[in-house]
């Protein structure tokens, strides 16, 4: 503990030196009047009483929580889009409307005036569907959609087309108002993941119905930051974020993918990175606006907590804090940094324990 001390020593010593170098620099900028006062407080010095030594800064040892957090600006939008291709023969004479968003079994656009509405799946169909064909996962599809429809003469939708899938189609085809065939083509239907908000419309009314009609995106808005390579130890895929919107609320998101790395216009790399929000009534009807998004690094609860400045690096290696009442020194172990303060643990610190400081 003695050789503690002694590393101790050096540190205060250094620091009433810097004050010399302080009191130098003020001089030379001050001038004469300055260099004056100092000297007749030198000359004096030997009759005047030794000045005593400031008290130093303390503060307690807290038990509490700690956060490694940094805010980034993100802006909020629907997402990617993506281009929606029309695959029936005909000419156009009905377009859904920019900014409306189509659901199961709604009109995407019209051919001939027959409607082409949306179905959910994982691929789009890839040949007609009618009696006599070969089993297939677009059967289930057609089958999965008709179902949620209301239109199940078929039972549990599978991969095989049978007389009572036709049956179900010739009856969702009356219900559209088309011919009731019992088979449905390829450009019949417009087949998506999910449901899609209209963000754009390319085609007029008049146009072939098999080509470019409209981009579209998911119907859910998401968030978007694009992180430098040094920051991206923030983004985790499924860790939680802070959002609060511009123009709107605060709420919570959940970091949902990393995409790849591009240069920005600064010449750095960045990585975009997609946030889903938790609550999407906390951006009401906003679109296009920017997001301050709080990503935390590192979390502590319930842990003792020093400021930065009371860390006293050892001779042998590794810190200890100062007591304040007898300036003794008490090693620690550090944890998490975050916003000046440090998490410590060791043994004889307990919460309350007054230290000495810098700040």
């Amino acid at each position: 503990m003695a050789e503690q001390e002694e590393g101790l020593t050096a540190p205060r010593r250094r620091r009433r030196g810097r004050w010399l170098v302080v009191a130098l620099v003020v001089v030379a900028v001050l001038g004469t009047g300055s260099v004056v006062v100092l000297t007749r407080v030198a000359a004096n010095a030997s009759n005047a009483t030794p000045p005593r030594a400031e008290p130093p800064d303390t503060t307690a040892v807290r038990k509490g929580d700690l956060a490694d957090q940094q805010t980034v600006t993100g802006s909020l939008a629907y997402g990617t889009e993506w281009s929606l291709q029309g695959r029936k023969q005909g000419t156009v004479t009905g377009l859904s409307e920019a900014g409306s968003v189509v659901e199961r079994g709604q009109n995407v656009y019209s051919v001939d005036a027959k409607q082409v509405p949306l179905f959910y799946g994982h691929l789009p169909l890839y040949r007609d569907l009618q009696t006599d064909m070969s089993s297939g996962p677009d059967v289930k599809i057609v089958e999965e959609n008709l179902k949620e429809l209301g239109f199940d003469d078929f039972g549990e939708p599978d991969e095989k087309f049978t007389f009572w899938t036709a049956t179900a189609i010739k009856k969702w085809q009356k219900a559209l108002g088309v011919e009731q065939t019992g088979v449905l083509a390829v450009g019949d239907v417009v087949v998506q993941a999910g449901p899609v908000r209209i963000s754009s419309v390319s085609a007029q009314l008049g146009a072939p119905g098999a080509g470019d009609l409209m981009k579209v995106t998911g119907t859910q808005r998401v968030v978007t930051v694009d992180l430098e390579s040094s920051k991206l130890r923030l983004a985790k895929v499924g860790e939680k974020v802070g959002l609060t919107i511009t123009g709107g609320g605060t709420t919570t998101g959940t970091i949902a993918s990393l995409g790849k790395a591009v240069e920005g216009q600064d010449g750095k790399a960045k990585t975009p990175v997609t946030i889903t929000l938790d609550d999407q009534a906390a951006a009401g009807t906003l679109d296009s606006v920017s997001v301050s998004v709080v990503f935390t690094a590192g979390k502590k609860q319930g842990v003792l907590i020093v400021p930065v400045g009371a860390l006293l690096a050892l001779a042998e290696g590794g810190y200890a804090v100062e007591t304040a009442d007898d300036r003794k020194l008490v090693p620690v172990t550090t944890g998490l940094f975050a916003k000046g303060e440090v998490e410590v643990s060791g043994d004889g610190l307990t919460e309350g324990l007054k230290v000495v400081t810098t700040s």
